[in-house]
């Protein structure tokens, strides 16, 4: 039988109870976080949501199956049966990623936004992180108002976060990463040292505007492939937005992670953007004192889960900020298989460039963690 191999992992999400956010807020703001209404023939819901509404079908008996199987794991919703799981799978550390949080782009009251994720952080603190040494939950923060923002990553880094969470496109309401409006947010992560943590998947839904589709882009043939490899480029866009625009080059010190993306995305853009700045010096307003490559090497991270290209980046293309990631309980995850997986990726590979895949990486984004079981 092989060794086990230990693995931090740098992608997992929690389910919240669903009731967080009613119970912990006023009831004036209570009234406005999402809740819904199911017919009573079982086949349509109401989503009710900051004074907003929009009607749903239910999936069917086959959809809910599938939906209730990726998040089969046990720890799914409790901290200390994940704890079991982690052992036995061979994770030791993870980055916890919040599920409630994936409302947050529909709010469009900046009070209820703001007052929500905070219950969601105090949550998340004393049930994750606070209690459990090997779990680094991400905080969240308000993307419709960069006030609250920073106020709420001040707040919480004094409490002992390490990472922020952030969804790929900010608040449709809000200007995007690479403008201005955002400088004062980067400086304050930067200063508090907090990492800040993109995830794919999560481009924001504007309920306002009558879009309930989510990530839904494509019909017809092939559509399921379609949606579920588009969800890997917003990752991509979120970090040359950081690098185009300056905000990476400014505070040298920031670290953002791209989570579940693959990574040998990242040399390529850092190829494209070097092209861009070569072959059309000219037409760049915004020039960088470092080089598209230097920023993205050193600055951002990026998590796999199956790729064998990931490790291949590691070991052939210079890009050492790889990181491997779990991505429990979900079904496109490695929960059931987790060593089989390790053992497939890295039985040909490098000890040092597994070591630094598996291990090295997220200590250098977390530091003073347990350490990892030699066996």
């Amino acid at each position: 039988m092989a060794t086990k191999i230990w693995a931090n992992s740098a992608d997992s999400h929690f389910l919240e109870p669903e009731d967080l956010w009613r119970e912990n807020l006023p009831s004036r703001l209570a009234d406005l976080v999402p809740r819904t209404v199911k017919d009573p023939d079982g086949q349509w819901e109401t989503v009710h949501i900051d004074g907003m509404s929009f009607r749903r079908k239910l999936p069917t008996m086959k959809a809910q199956e599938f939906i209730e199987a990726s998040m089969r794991a046990p720890g799914a919703r409790d901290v200390n049966k994940r704890m079991a799981d982690l052992d036995q799978e061979g994770v030791w550390a993870e980055l916890v990623f919040p599920s409630l949080g994936m409302w947050s782009s529909s709010f469009r009251t900046p009070e209820v936004l703001r007052e929500a994720l905070r219950v969601s952080n105090d949550w998340a603190w004393d049930t994750i992180d606070k209690p459990h040494p090997r779990l680094v939950a991400t905080a969240q923060v308000s993307t419709l108002d960069v006030g609250d923002a920073i106020a709420e990553l001040e707040r919480v880094a004094e409490m002992g976060y390490r990472a922020v969470f952030l969804p790929v496109t900010p608040h449709p309401l809000q200007k995007d990463y690479h403008h201005a409006d955002w400088e004062p947010f980067w400086a304050a992560a930067e200063a508090a040292r907090m990492v800040i943590a993109f995830h794919i998947g999560t481009d924001p839904v504007d309920l306002s505007s009558g879009n309930t589709n989510g990530e839904i882009k494509y019909r017809g043939p092939g559509g399921f492939i379609l949606n579920f490899t588009e969800t890997s480029f917003g990752g991509q866009r979120a970090a040359m937005k950081m690098v185009a625009s300056g905000a990476l080059d400014r505070h040298p010190e920031l670290k953002v992670l791209v989570a579940e993306g693959g990574a040998t995305w990242v040399p390529f853009i850092a190829d494209r953007m070097e092209e861009g700045y070569r072959q059309h010096d000219s037409a760049v307003k915004h020039k960088l004192k470092r080089s598209a490559r230097e920023i993205l090497y050193t600055q951002v991270y990026a998590s796999f889960q199956h790729d064998a290209t990931a490790v291949m980046a590691a070991a052939h293309m210079g890009y050492s900020n790889v990181l491997w990631g779990s991505d429990y309980p979900h079904m496109e995850g490695t929960y059931g298989h987790t060593q089989k997986t390790l053992q497939g990726l890295f039985k040909d590979a490098d000890p040092a460039i597994r070591e630094r895949i598996t291990v090295g990486a997220f200590q250098e984004l977390f530091p003073g963690l347990p350490p990892v079981p030699s066996v």
